[in-house]
């Protein structure tokens, strides 16, 4: 069979993207990512691949979120040793964030092993420092629109996605010439920091995602929402804990603290961004690119930076991101996970989540099965570290900030396509969003949808 493709994660679920396109007998994996979300979901990780690492002949990355190259340093230490391509931008993230995923992988293992909270005797990590440098050696980088050679005849290329720093649909031509686009994530549109999403008019096949495919972001004005917590935090003395990813979601957070310094609105409270993955993405956003706006591109030019204010402090030392948990408010805390499935928030959540003065703020996505969730959910009591924990710190959250396009933002984007793709595929979301959003392309555009589960083939 000439050209295929599997869907082996991120298949009726929103985490651990991972596509298998074979051409001509040649198997190109489109991301590796980490499962996410329920222990259902993270015990996926765990499992033997749906193929083998050995045979793999490229790998192709869309961005450098967690649950699109979270598992690479896991393909890695299976036996892969080709290629993997990605853009400068998600080059230079992986360069952060997969070693930072190795360390917190045995940081945690290692906890759970000293103190006996793990159902394992001897809790190992899935993979380590050592196995991200070995996968970091493999990335190659490619620029935005140059086309590049691929296993079996066929090409492909990067087109700015606007999702993060070096997002990007994968357009992969094959050898009959025909093509299909993988979508990765989608960006939104009129957002600062990054351009808009680059519209596609063609592709003979389709493959989206669908996070947001069943709603519509909140469309108030995020600056002045930040403004109000942080005005009555300073009031309250309160402590605002912001899980946030370390990739794009702190430095749109920090883009806006930025703009109430400008305008004098900043309390005079610490911002400490507790993430030394963080920092370290932060000083990647301020190299110019091709896919950063206009404006930021100007800024980055005459020297200014818009991600810093005399109230932001980077915190590296675990020593002092330890003595926030007894230190006084008001002060804002940003660190990762977004999702509150592991690194340093966890523990100032639970040193702070039980004081009714406490603000939690989440700035993006929570998936299902998460701890992110469950405080979103109004659950009573949270597990941290092995102990029920009542909740009564305050609960906000901020859905404009949300680097997924929601089915308003999908629905313009795929509105750019000239004809029909001849099949789209859905996947990167639950159920529910992706049934919507196949209800939506079905009435409005009339093209034939597919929603994969997970291991399903299909002949392009």
């Amino acid at each position: 069979m000439p050209q295929s493709i599997a869907f082996h994660g991120a298949a009726q679920t929103v985490t651990g993207s991972k596509h298998l396109i074979t051409a001509n007998g040649k198997k190109i994996l489109v991301d590796c990512g980490l499962f996410q979300g329920s222990r259902e979901l993270r015990e996926r990780n765990w499992q033997p691949f749906g193929f083998d690492p050995r045979l793999l002949d490229a790998v192709v990355l869309t961005h450098a979120h967690t649950d699109h190259i979270g598992l690479l340093p896991k393909l890695v230490k299976e036996g892969y040793r080709g290629p993997v391509y990605a853009t400068k931008g998600t080059q230079g993230l992986c360069k952060v964030s997969l070693p930072d995923g190795g360390r917190l992988q045995e940081e945690e293992a290692g906890y759970h092993s000293r103190h006996h909270t793990s159902r394992h005797p001897h809790p190992l990590p899935l993979y380590t420092e050592a196995d991200a440098y070995e996968a970091l050696k493999l990335i190659q980088p490619v620029h935005f629109y140059d086309f590049h050679d691929l296993p079996g005849g066929a090409t492909f290329r990067y087109i700015p996605a606007g999702h993060i720093l070096g997002s990007a649909f994968v357009e992969v031509y094959f050898d009959n010439g025909e093509r299909i686009l993988m979508g990765g994530d989608l960006g939104r549109y009129d957002r600062p920091i990054l351009r808009d999403p680059v519209p596609v008019e063609y592709a003979e096949h389709l493959v989206i995602e669908s996070t947001y495919g069943d709603r519509l972001h909140e469309r108030g004005d995020a600056k002045e929402k930040i403004a109000g917590i942080l005005s009555r935090a300073y009031e309250d003395r309160s402590v605002v804990l912001v899980p946030s990813f370390a990739i794009g979601r702190t430095q749109e957070m920090l883009w806006y603290f930025n703009e109430l310094d400008k305008e004098g609105r900043l309390p005079d409270m610490p911002v400490y961004v507790d993430s030394p993955m963080a920092t370290a993405t932060t000083l990647l956003y301020m190299e110019p690119g091709d896919d950063l706006d206009d404006e930021l591109k100007v800024d980055l030019t005459e020297g200014s930076s818009p991600f810093r204010s005399d109230m932001v402090k980077f915190i590296r030392d675990r020593n002092m991101s330890k003595q926030l948990n007894n230190a006084p408010g008001p002060f804002v805390v940003i660190s990762g996970s977004g999702m509150l499935t592991g690194g340093r928030i966890t523990h100032h959540l639970q040193a702070h989540v039980s004081d009714p003065s406490t603000i939690v703020l989440f700035t993006g996505y929570q998936a299902e099965g998460t701890l992110g969730r469950s405080l979103l959910d109004g659950e009573p009591t949270v597990r941290l570290f092995g102990h029920e924990i009542e909740v009564r710190a305050q609960v906000e959250r901020l859905d404009m900030l949300s680097a997924h396009a929601d089915y308003q933002e999908m629905m313009r984007w795929l509105s750019n396509f000239k004809s029909a793709p001849r099949k789209t595929f859905i996947v990167h979301g639950e159920p529910p969003a992706q049934a919507a959003l196949q209800a939506r392309i079905k009435a409005e555009l009339g093209w034939e949808t597919e929603v994969p589960s997970q291991g399903q083939f299909f002949a392009l």
